[in-house]
């Protein structure tokens, strides 16, 4: 479901997704996704957030965000995007659009749901059978939540707010699954093969 403009307020949580139409790739290798990601870093200097859980993969991405300014984070992906695409396009010489639909997002309001949705993002990966181990795909921020990694785009501030489900993230990612077999949460959940 998308979000009204409005909605995008100070503090607002949001799940903010694309993909691309089927069969398509968005990133064919590992330069695409480094561009993407400096992109991003670069666009969140003038709209400011934390970032609580990114996945980048081939064929689409999942952000979750905290919007930290009255800027709308969607701004930050209509920058990004605007510049991949024509990046994209010029590299592989192509034509058209990137992606199947504008900006998806989705707010978030209940703190139980958004710990969710971060495992939800991380565990993409595994899912798709991209890696058997999930501190091997580069292009999300499970790496700093697994302390395996340093990096920029990640906001320790759920780690530091709710420590028990972030303790052993490896670990909960694997309870996660577990609780997504049993449980209606995967209806909520955008769901790309």
């Amino acid at each position: 479901m998308k979000c009204k403009k409005e909605e995008f307020v100070e503090g607002a949580i949001f799940h903010l997704y694309n993909k691309t139409p089927k069969g398509k790739l968005l990133f064919k290798c590992d330069k695409d996704y480094l561009y993407f990601l400096e992109k991003f870093k670069k666009n969140i200097q003038k709209y400011p957030c934390e970032v609580y859980a990114y996945c980048l993969m081939p064929n689409h991405f999942h952000f979750c965000l905290k919007q930290n300014s009255d800027k709308p984070l969607y701004r930050i992906f209509n920058d990004t995007l605007t510049s991949y695409a024509l990046h994209y396009n010029s590299k592989y010489k192509l034509r058209g659009r990137l992606l199947q639909d504008r900006l998806q997002n989705k707010r978030i309001k209940k703190d139980s749901y958004l710990i969710l949705l971060c495992k939800y993002i991380h565990y993409n990966p595994l899912k798709a059978n991209l890696v058997r181990k999930l501190e091997d795909w580069k292009y999300s921020n499970f790496l700093e939540y697994s302390k395996l990694r340093t990096g920029t785009l990640f906001s320790n501030e759920l780690v530091v707010n709710y420590p028990d489900d972030f303790e052993n993230y490896s670990s909960e990612i694997e309870e996660y699954q577990k609780y997504i077999e049993d449980n209606e949460f995967t209806d909520l959940l955008i769901d790309y093969e």
